[in-house]
Parts: structure tokens; C-alpha cells; sequence
């Protein structure tokens, strides 16, 4: 996974033209069958299996069967591509069982735990800097989805976005850190258990010495596999959305009439 992509870093313009289909129509190719969804997918396809560097422009082509120069009739470049493969997998997120009534804590889990298994599903997001992201249709529907899900916190527009940043930020670095823990057996061929074994005499040592009282009083399940560091930490961070959204409700209930 290297990061060396930015969404928005080609052609914006033509980007949200491909996006929201108000461009003109390529006309027919050499390579019946060809379409801009086909490419997409492709690449996509392509990106899951072996990370965001193999995709090329050239690569695809030999994916597809085609000429390279005939991709170039679809669309000008990786750099608006990887605009197209974003817009893609956004589409994936159902909407959360119950719609929009189940409360805006329900809603906020739902969507954390979509973006984990998005991020899961496709690793390679995390090699794209969406700091500032090319809109296409399914990023705005699901916005809209999530902002209208949360209205009933009681927050400002502002404080309701700010929400959607925060789980966002808190999941993507769980994704991180679950990404990397793969990459990692996958590229030193040892794995997690070979990895801390090799470690034991040492930490052991250290943990007998005394000067790590507190490390060395853990218990043994302290740092297992079996504890859910993610669960935990979102159930906390909606926690403390609980206690503002109520710290909003009294004040409403209690504030003067005109």
C-alpha cells in the first residue's frame, strides 16, 4: 500500500463530468463491449487484488483486452480514474436495517462498521489522500443518507458533519492498523505469532527486572486477539455523543418560551 494518489489531482472538471454523466459520449470503439462502468470496475477489480500501483492505463488494457489508446476514448487518465473507483465502492454501503427511525446512535454504528468492512474489502483506499475529494452521486447520496440520520441529535449543521469526520477519522485508523498488521506477515513471510515469539526472551527479561511494574502486573489477555480494541473505542466515542446530544435535549426542554 503507497500512497502516491490524490483524489481531485487530475481534472476535477472532467472528473465530475464522467461522474455525473455530462459529458459527451465516446463514440463507438474498436473493442465492442467497452464501456467507462467496465473500465471501472476492472480497475477495481484489479486494485483489491493487487494493490493501487498496478493499475496503469497499460495494465488495464491487457486486463480488457484492448489498446491502451482506446481506454484514453473513455476517460484521460489514472488520476481521474481513481475519482471513478472511489465513486464505485461508495456505492457499495446499504442502508442499515430500519431506515431512518432507528435513532441516530444505531445510525452512526451502522456506518462506522460499513466503512471498517469497506476499508477491509478494499485496502487500497487507504493509499488515496481524499483530503479533497471529487463528489460523484453515490459520496453525495450517502451523505445525505448519514446527515439526515443524525438530525435528531439535536446538533448544528456544523456540530453533525464534525460527527461524520470524527467516526470517520476513528475508523480509518482502525483500518490502518488492520491493513498494515496484513501487509506485514504478507511481506516478512513470518506471522504475528512467529513475530512475538521471537520477541519473548527479551520482553520477559524486561518484564522481570522490575522496572516495568505496571507493564509486568498485565494480565495475560491484556494484548490478545480476542478483545475488540474497535468495538470498544466506537461504543466510547458514542458514549460521549450521548452525553452532548442529552446536554442539547435538557437545554431545549428547559429553555424559555416567547
Amino acid at each position: 500500500m503507497t500512497s502516491t494518489e490524490a483524489s481531485g489531482s487530475g481534472n476535477p472538471a472532467r472528473s465530475l463530468e464522467l461522474l455525473w454523466d455530462t459529458g459527451e459520449r465516446p463514440s463507438r470503439g474498436p473493442k465492442p463491449g467497452l464501456t467507462l462502468g467496465r473500465i471501472v470496475t476492472t480497475a477495481v477489480a484489479l486494485a483489491d487484488a493487487e494493490g493501487l500501483d498496478a493499475v496503469s492505463m497499460r495494465r488495464l488494457s491487457t486486463e480488457l483486452g484492448t489498446g491502451t489508446m482506446s481506454l484514453y476514448r473513455y476517460i484521460p487518465g489514472k488520476t481521474e480514474l481513481i475519482d471513478l473507483m472511489l465513486n464505485h465502492v461508495q456505492g457499495e454501503t446499504e442502508d442499515p436495517p430500519g431506515g431512518i427511525d432507528t435513532g441516530w446512535r444505531a445510525a452512526v454504528e451502522a456506518m462506522a462498521r460499513a466503512a471498517l468492512a469497506l476499508h477491509q474489502r478494499h485496502p487500497w483506499l487507504l493509499a488515496v489522500n481524499q483530503a479533497r475529494p471529487v463528489l460523484g452521486p453515490n459520496a453525495v447520496r450517502g451523505l445525505e443518507k448519514t446527515l439526515s440520520r443524525l438530525q435528531g441529535m439535536g446538533l448544528s449543521d456544523p456540530e453533525r458533519v464534525s460527527v461524520i469526520i470524527m467516526v470517520e477519522g476513528y475508523v480509518i485508523g482502525t483500518a490502518r492498523t488492520q491493513v498494515h498488521a496484513i501487509e506485514a506477515e504478507k511481506m516478512s513471510g513470518t506471522t504475528d505469532e512467529e513475530f512475538w515469539k521471537a520477541q519473548e526472551p527479551f520482553l520477559s527479561r524486561a518484564m522481570t527486572s522490575g522496572v516495568y511494574p505496571v507493564m509486568a502486573g498485565l494480565s495475560e489477555e491484556s494484548f490478545g486477539s480476542d478483545f475488540d480494541h474497535f468495538e470498544f473505542g466506537l461504543q466510547r466515542l458514542l458514549d460521549g455523543l450521548e452525553v452532548l446530544v442529552e446536554q442539547r435535549t435538557a437545554g431545549q426542554r428547559t429553555r424559555p418560551q416567547p
